[in-house]
């Protein structure tokens, strides 16, 4: 049997989503050394559409580390939101609050940015690997085996392993349970989302409180819509017809305003649970883990991709310190520096859900506290204060 043949590497990195790209880019950017790899194609990761709200420091990591600046040209620059209820809609204005914007700027073209400057710059990036393990991960130099797109059978040994691969990691099971500390929540609904061909029906996201759940409006071109209405975790994309869709969406945006969704042909339905989850430690040995790996959030306060992007600038500078100035003393505060934001962002991703989203059984007290709730964040500069920082994203 022939000995698979072994690839030596400063950093291993299991996931090449925006995650995992974006450390191998500032780790470059520092002339250190890695290896991405993942179990999609790019052709596969590239059509998974998903939509992305960019805060401003986002924005800033691609465009000021030389990735791309096409956010700025193609993206749209949202200097506010709409909180709808009660048939009205009531402006949260970023700009006049806290100086800052969001970008809607969908992850696929984060992806495709990063997987685009990765290539440019020469960097080694594998895409479609199967029978991946991480092997050795409390070792001086722990590995990844993979098979390659074309069956060959590699091993990538390193000094340091990322595990950037998502929400069903394989990296963070390397933790062992009796060091691990993991904190769930689950929701009793979903999102029900759909992409629309029809024009835009706002500017910038609606985010809308009615008696019958939750809906969000949002954009994704000038041509193509992306919505989403609460509806029942267990729901079946096939049982609803169109009609029925646009029929909930128009229901839960109807006011006195007279406001209304522009119509057309739905093009995709999905149905998206509601999850919060932490693991930590978020370094075990030399095993350092980023992203959905070792958080996800509910979609509400549109910080998922944010928080991973946010993971891998503080995980970069901490690798540098270890590897260019050998203080590897650095590693111990990885953990506490990312968690310290993924924490702030579970707090506001749990204040938007419950403060919008319909919850069966509420009594009439908790339907006016919520209403009052609302109101109390359109109706103070402080409370509206709040709500914009944390959703333009706290300063790094």
């Amino acid at each position: 049997m022939d000995q698979q043949p072994i690839t030596r590497t400063t950093v291993g990195i299991v996931g090449a989503g925006p995650a995992g790209l974006m450390l191998s880019h500032l780790l470059a950017l520092s002339g250190i050394g890695s290896i991405a790899i993942d179990a999609r194609t790019r052709t596969e990761i590239e059509h998974t559409h998903r939509a992305g709200i960019l805060e401003r420091d986002s924005v800033r990591l691609l465009v000021d580390t030389g990735v791309s600046d096409r956010v700025l040209v193609e993206g749209h620059e949202h200097k506010g939101i709409d909180l709808r209820f009660g048939g009205i809609s009531h402006r949260i204005d970023f700009q006049s609050l806290v100086g800052a914007s969001t970008w809607l700027y969908p992850q696929t073209d984060v992806f495709i940015d990063l997987a685009d400057a990765r290539a440019r710059d020469g960097g080694d990036v594998r895409f479609g690997v199967t029978d991946t393990h991480v092997v050795d991960v409390t070792g001086s130099t722990p590995g990844i085996r993979f098979t390659d797109e074309d069956g060959t059978r590699h091993e990538i040994r390193c000094d340091y392993l990322v595990g950037a691969d998502g929400s069903r990691s394989i990296c963070r099971r390397e933790v062992p349970e009796a060091l691990r500390r993991q904190y769930f929540r689950e929701y009793p609904f979903a999102w029900f989302g759909i992409l629309a061909q029809a024009p835009r029906s706002a500017e910038e996201l609606v985010y809308a409180r009615s008696d019958e759940g939750f809906a969000l409006i949002s954009q994704r071109t000038d041509t193509v819509q992306r919505m989403y209405f609460q509806c029942d975790a267990t729901d079946d994309v096939d049982r609803w017809s169109d009609e029925q869709i646009w029929d909930q969406l128009q229901t839960r945006l109807a006011g006195e305003d007279g406001f209304q969704l522009v119509e057309g042909p739905i093009l995709e339905k999905t149905v998206l649970p509601f999850r919060s989850f932490v693991q930590e430690p978020m370094r075990y040995g030399n095993l350092l883990l980023a992203g959905d790996a070792a958080h996800t959030v509910p979609p509400t306060g549109a910080k998922g991709l944010n928080l991973a992007l946010a993971d891998v600038r503080v995980l970069a500078e901490t690798l540098e310190l270890a590897i260019l100035k050998n203080d590897v003393d650095a590693l111990d505060g990885y953990t506490a520096r990312a968690l310290d934001r993924v924490w702030k962002a579970q707090h506001f991703s749990y204040w938007m859900t419950t403060m919008l989203h319909r919850v069966d059984g509420a009594s009439d007290f908790d339907v006016a506290r919520q209403l009052g709730e609302l109101r109390s964040i359109v109706e103070s500069d402080a409370g509206s204060t709040y709500l914009a920082e944390a959703y333009t994203g706290w300063p790094r």
